[in-house]
């Protein structure tokens, strides 16, 4: 992997034959495959923190973010930049990888759906080839979970490749409306609910709280 301080297979097994059991170090270098889905904020936030987590361990990060355009100046997006450079840099942390598959929220009126699915499907099949290259330490898919439920990427195919995936590479899926398949297939899901939010009194999004 890219990645000098990331996950390794870890230290070799204790005892030898059918009895052996996994060292302690190994037990902490399994690969996750975790899902942030539900229709509460957060999801891609969390998923950003751990990405930090991961940095500071010296791990390769690779931000794929599908449906959100690159002309959006996210804070998230911004701080990444920033430690990739110091790391280019000084080498601190791990390096950064940011990229962005989609033209804007295909929610939004006007937006044309199939060139969405074509670019979402496109990220896929770059975001594929990085997995079996081993790229990565931590894949950072960003509104994956959108492009699944929609049926632009297919969800069952997905779900195969990802747990299927060579070496010790974390991936984080998030979105609303995540897919059974990819469900069953991660080690960690979390769903975040949402009880109150400003924009249901018909409030605007704010720097730093939403992006």
């Amino acid at each position: 992997m890219t990645g000098t301080g990331g996950p390794t297979t870890g230290d070799a097994t204790a005892g030898t034959g059918a009895a052996a059991r996994p060292s302690t170090a190994q037990l902490r270098r399994r690969a996750r495959l975790i899902v942030n889905t539900g229709d509460g904020k957060g999801k891609s936030t969390a998923a950003f923190g751990m990405g930090l987590r991961g940095w500071a361990r010296g791990w390769s990060i690779g931000v794929f973010q599908f449906i959100k355009s690159g002309r959006w100046p996210t804070g998230e997006r911004l701080a990444y930049e920033r430690l990739g450079a110091l790391h280019d840099a000084e080498g601190v942390g791990g390096p950064v990888t940011w990229e962005c598959f989609g033209r804007g929220r295909s929610w939004l009126r006007g937006a044309d759906p199939a060139d969405n699915a074509a670019m979402a499907r496109a990220g896929w099949e770059h975001v594929r080839a990085l997995l079996g290259a081993q790229a990565h330490d931590l894949y950072i898919l960003d509104e994956f979970a959108h492009v699944l439920d929609k049926g632009w990427v297919d969800p069952d195919k997905a779900a195969r490749l990802l747990a299927g995936r060579p070496g010790v590479q974390h991936v984080v899926i998030t979105g609303r409306r995540c897919p059974r398949q990819i469900i069953d297939a991660a080690d960690l899901v979390t769903s975040m609910d949402k009880l109150k939010h400003p924009y249901d009194k018909g409030e605007r999004g704010q720097a730093g709280i939403e992006w």
